[in-house]
């Protein structure tokens, strides 16, 4: 099961500097600029680490989304050869 951090910890992850506010992240969650959407959990959204902000009137949108499906599991892939690889040399 997925890891879940609250906005604010997304926020935090995702940007160095310039941070959005906890209102302005409250109106992402609830307009949809972040994909894959929030879950509400009780009082607070929750989302994915993997999460990333969209526009929805992009027209570039469909290739945004897709590249932020396919990277993720390719990347995991990669770690995780990378690191069976590594251990394997480790006699």
């Amino acid at each position: 099961m997925a890891k879940f951090l609250t906005l604010e910890e997304w926020s935090d992850a995702t940007y160095e500097s310039n941070k959005p506010s906890i209102q302005t992240l409250w109106r992402w969650a609830r307009d949809g600029y972040i994909y894959p959407a929030p879950e509400k959990h009780g009082r607070q959204y929750r989302v994915q680490p993997t999460a990333i902000y969209i526009n929805p009137k992009d027209v570039r949108l469909g290739k945004k989304i897709k590249d932020a499906q396919s990277s993720s599991p390719a990347r995991s892939a990669f770690m995780e050869k990378v690191i069976n690889d590594a251990a394997k040399h480790k006699v």
